[in-house]
């Protein structure tokens, strides 16, 4: 295990312990366990990008907590990390019904019409 991996998984923890968040995030070493699919490499790119610009509105965050920022003006930041996060989230709803959810259909497994359902209902939660 590289110690990218391990970080990635102490900060897992972290967020699952401070924050309730419980994401699995497969790896080389557990390639059964998760679905892939390939994306072009612009919208790779414009994913990791907004990523990369979410990351650093938190670590501001971070950083108006260590200095004693005003408690609604911190408030104000993670209002617009949640609305690009909410962003992000349709961008890439939006590729996963033009691609993935239309090319199972083609193929004759309407059970993703379900998994949609359910990860559009866990999106609105």
């Amino acid at each position: 295990m590289t110690d990218e991996t391990m970080q990635l998984k102490e900060d897992l923890a972290r967020l699952k312990k401070e924050c309730g968040i419980d994401v699995e995030v497969c790896g080389p070493e557990a390639e059964d366990c998760c679905r892939h699919k390939h994306r072009e490499a612009s919208e790779a790119e414009a994913l990791t990008k907004r990523l990369n610009r979410i990351e650093g509105q938190v670590r501001g965050i971070r950083g108006m907590v260590e200095s004693e920022a005003y408690c609604t003006d911190i408030l104000t930041q993670v209002s617009a990390v949640q609305s690009a996060l909410n962003a992000f989230s349709r961008e890439l709803l939006a590729s996963h019904i033009r691609t993935c959810v239309v090319t199972d259909i083609q193929n004759g497994q309407l059970e993703v019409v379900d998994d949609l359902l359910a990860t559009i209902q866990k999106l609105m939660k």
